[in-house]
């Protein structure tokens, strides 16, 4: 069922917002001082092009061990620059997309994502993409880590 509906992603307009995120990494390669904003547009870019069975994860939730104030600060600065050259056009691409997906009932999931998509467009920086599963493994093993 994935990849059925990971195939309607592509055909109802994911391959638009998959090239704009791939841009927007080119761009960000090409300034220099937006660089470290790269690994995080590659990440949503891989989210854009296969939403189905893969889901963004803030870095913490992964690795809870590794928190750390000062990488946590350096995050939020870079999300400011990313919502500044790059978040608010590509929210706006997945919100378009999604709405032009949801006006057919065959597009509703497909739209359904790329309004997820929109809102990690906004703040992507520290977010990994992984399979579903590790994500559900993650939030249950952080679960358990705090309700013992």
């Amino acid at each position: 069922m994935r990849t059925v509906l990971n195939i309607l992603n592509f055909v109802l307009g994911g391959f638009a917002t998959t090239l704009s995120w791939l841009l927007a990494t080119l761009i960000s390669v090409v300034l220099i001082f937006t660089l470290p904003l790269t690994r995080s547009c590659w990440e949503i870019t891989k989210l854009s092009l296969v939403p189905y069975g893969n889901e963004a994860v803030h870095v913490d939730e992964l690795e809870p061990g590794s928190k750390n104030a000062l990488l946590n600060t350096g995050g939020t600065l870079l999300n400011i620059v990313w919502l500044i050259f790059f978040g608010w056009w590509l929210c706006l691409m997945h919100i378009a997309a999604g709405i032009a997906q949801c006006l057919t009932l065959i597009g509703i999931p497909v739209g359904l994502a790329n309004f997820k998509i929109a809102a990690i467009a906004l703040w992507p920086v520290g977010r990994r993409v992984v399979p579903v599963e590790v994500a559900r493994a993650a939030r249950e093993a952080n679960a358990r880590r705090r309700f013992p």
